[in-house]
């Protein structure tokens, strides 16, 4: 999901500001919520820990520049289940920001449009597991067609604002729709393979019960909602 150097450029570049801005706002949002839930250790115990991982998805995983942008297996769902949405906002936050810093300065100036593009699909999928999974059921007991919905959701939300940016800096030529095209074809690929991942996860966090009660993991991990 890094844009490409150069697909938005000059004064276009301006609107980044403004969505991350935003995007921020949604991120203190999930963190003051499981701050007042959970409390400031454990969120920042959580948010440590995605910071790592997320840093870690997009430096050592694999992952090609196809078309407009670059695929990454982000994995934002298992982060979500397993540690919530503050923390995994945090960690995408952080990580990408560590990313760019030390390893890919050439993404920086790109850094406003890439952050939104993680962030508002995450806060939309917290809305939509509020939906689809329902109180009784702890995140370790969800199901593949729960887990399904949930990464469509945020890999779909994902190939939405690497295309909107694509679209909004290179206009709808037919290369540049090619280019997205492309892009999303190969991104969605992903969808099938995220589901299988956090049931994997979460699997073996039913073996894990020292993890229950502890600063590391949501409570809504092993525990019905409130």
């Amino acid at each position: 999901m890094h844009i490409e150097p150069g697909v938005v450029t000059g004064a276009k570049i301006v609107l980044s500001y403004a969505t991350a801005a935003a995007s921020f706002g949604l991120a203190a949002k999930m963190a003051v919520d499981t701050l007042r839930r959970d409390g400031a250790g454990a969120l920042a115990v959580r948010s440590t820990a995605t910071t790592a991982l997320v840093f870690s998805f997009f430096q050592l995983l694999p992952h090609h520049a196809v078309g407009v942008s670059e695929v990454h297996l982000i994995l934002g769902s298992t982060l979500f289940l397993i540690f919530g949405s503050g923390p995994a906002a945090i960690g995408l936050v952080l990580g990408l920001l560590i990313q760019g810093l030390f390893f890919a300065p050439f993404d920086l100036p790109q850094y406003g449009m890439n952050v939104t593009t993680l962030l508002v699909p995450l806060y939309a999928m917290s809305l939509l597991a509020a939906r689809i999974i329902p109180a009784r059921t702890a995140y370790k007991d969800v199901g593949y067609g729960q887990a399904l919905a949930l990464s469509t959701a945020y890999q779909g939300g994902i190939v939405a604002w690497v295309a909107f940016w694509a679209l909004y800096g290179q206009g709808f030529g037919l290369a540049n729709l090619t280019a997205v095209a492309s892009f999303g074809g190969a991104y969605m690929t992903v969808v099938l393979v995220e589901p299988l991942i956090d049931l994997a996860v979460l699997a073996a966090a039913k073996t894990l019960h020292r993890l229950r009660d502890t600063a590391l993991v949501q409570p809504r991990l092993f525990e019905a909602a409130a």
